[in-house]
């Protein structure tokens, strides 16, 4: 094998690289032999986790549409084979699906490999890991990665190799072999069935959707199944539904429910359908965001109030663990209004999940665990980042509002929202970016607090966080390092007309001497 650096395919919690050429400058390192080997270092992992042998091992493998999926699928396949595990093939699939695989019954995988790169271009793809306890943590993909780079597996041909000693009744033979599933049709009638038996309709229990008219945009990529295998057989209108048809070009739009083009959209698509409701979810379906009646997003914030308005009914009390760029606006709603907790964490879903996790191991009830990108998970669905899950309890809301006379945007009405929200992500141009980062933070803790209107939020668990007092600016700001690249994103809101360009001046005297930092996102606002 070419000599393979392995430990840069490693993003976090997943496992993410280049597997076709088409951009300038960036060299395939994901190619059809490294996922072979990636195969059989999961197995390896695997064995020890769950004390089986490989021949006692079963593990689904899955995949989204992008171009590269079904290559590097086939060749990830065949590296757990030769191992002698059984495999299931999947085909398309959805990440949140794939970790259903080990505890739905009937299947009870011991593992499961998805093959995505969310929302990232064409030529990226990516893998991510699963078992019973949920997907894998940083730490394990280092692990893996490690065996892959030492290249030392035990390897077999179907039905050829010799029992390892104390080896259980079951053959190689047995288990060494493919086995082809549509888990997805299994996954979506449980989604189905979660929805009637929520809502309950009095009238028409197997369609509570009847007489609701709800476009899905899927972006190409692989949650094109919501709309004919859920929404449908629950009796909804799915007219105007768009980009259902998996393709790994991204013809239409990015599948990011982040990107503006793509909300766009799928704002259109409820307008001119006249739609009752719009979702859209990215590429491999953990993530996702919702449209109202009347073509508005219901994504980042306001996604955010109307899932924690639904748990707070069922959890009074509870705390919700979000990310560092949540509103001021949010926390009082969850608090004030709601009379739950909110607990504003760090970016990065695991990060929020874990958070979760460890606030209900101390004895503290938390249902939600919610970026603002569309992550969510909850407690009730073993804290899977799941967006159709996030949907269908959305979906199961709209049903009994609409039983009620009322509208889902009620729950928010109290919302209060910023004038204005901005973004800025500034690059940093030195190799040694995080102290170089890091350090820029740091400056800017003191030089906030020389000024006498701006306050350092406390409990901020990331980066630096300023509530700006002034009645011209009303807002509050966050600077923080990028989870994985050289970048400082920084995080505005104000509540007045004109408010972030003001911050944004004083920003830029202290930014200014700083010769790294490329300041070309504030063009518009000098």
């Amino acid at each position: 094998m070419t000599k393979v650096n392995w430990k840069q395919l490693q993003n976090g919690s997943d496992i993410r690289g280049v597997a076709l050429e088409g951009i300038p400058n960036e060299q395939v390192n994901l190619t059809p032999e490294v996922a072979t080997t990636l195969g059989k270092a999961f197995v390896s992992w695997l064995q020890p986790q769950t004390g089986k042998l490989a021949a006692e091992l079963t593990i689904s493998v899955g995949r989204d549409s992008r171009l590269s999926g079904s290559n590097l699928m086939q060749s990830l396949m065949e590296g757990i084979m030769s191992c002698g595990c059984q495999v299931y093939d999947f085909g398309m699939a959805s990440t949140p699906a794939m970790f259903m695989s080990t505890i739905t019954a009937g299947f009870n995988c011991d593992g499961a490999i998805m093959l995505t790169a969310s929302h990232l271009p064409f030529n990226r793809n990516g893998l991510k890991f699963f078992t019973t306890r949920g997907g894998l943590e940083k730490k394990d993909i280092s692990a893996i990665l490690k065996l892959a780079d030492k290249n030392d597996f035990v390897t077999s041909d179907p039905g050829e190799v010799s029992p390892p000693k104390e080896r259980t009744s079951l053959t190689v033979s047995q288990k060494n072999d493919l086995k082809k599933h549509d888990f997805i049709a299994v996954y979506a009638a449980g989604l189905a069935n979660q929805i009637r038996e929520a809502v309950n309709h009095p009238t028409d229990f197997s369609q509570p959707l009847k007489g609701l008219k709800i476009v899905v945009d899927a972006g190409n990529g692989a949650g094109g199944f919501f709309a004919d295998q859920v929404l449908k057989p629950l009796g909804a209108d799915t007219t105007g539904s768009q980009f259902l048809d998996p393709d790994g070009t991204f013809p239409n739009h990015i599948p990011n429910p982040e990107n503006k083009d793509a909300m766009a959209s799928i704002c259109q698509a409820v307008i001119s359908n006249n739609a009752d409701f719009g979702i859209i979810f990215d590429t491999d379906v953990d993530r996702v965001a919702a449209v109202d009646h009347k073509g508005r997003e219901l994504n980042r914030n306001r996604l955010i109030a109307l899932i924690s308005a639904i748990v707070l009914k069922e959890h009074p009390g509870s705390t919700i663990v979000t990310d560092s760029i949540t509103s001021d606006g949010l926390g009082q709603f969850i608090e004030q209004e709601l009379k739950g907790v909110h607990h504003r964490f760090r970016r990065g879903y695991k990060n929020v999940i874990n958070e979760s996790l460890r606030i209900n191991q101390e004895g503290t009830e938390s249902w939600l665990a919610i970026e603002t990108s569309g992550h969510g998970a909850m407690k009730e669905n073993h804290f899977l980042d799941d967006g159709a899950y996030l949907a269908t309890k959305l979906l199961i809301e709209l049903a009994k509002s609409k039983l009620e006379g009322k509208l889902l945007t009620d729950l928010i009405a109290n919302l209060i929202e910023p004038e204005e929200s901005e973004e800025f992500r500034l690059k940093i141009g030195t190799d040694d970016f995080k102290s170089y980062g890091n350090n820029v933070i740091e400056q800017l803790q003191k030089f906030s607090l020389s000024q006498t209107d701006w306050q350092i939020v406390p409990n901020n668990y990331e980066g630096v966080r300023i509530s700006c007092k002034s009645p011209q600016e009303d807002g509050w700001f966050l600077l923080r390092l990028s989870l994985h690249d050289p970048i400082i994103p920084l995080n505005i809101e104000s509540n007045v007309a004109g408010g972030v360009s003001i911050i944004v001046g004083r920003l830029l005297d202290f930014f200014k001497d700083f010769e790294f930092l490329d300041l070309s996102p504030f063009d518009n606002y000098n």
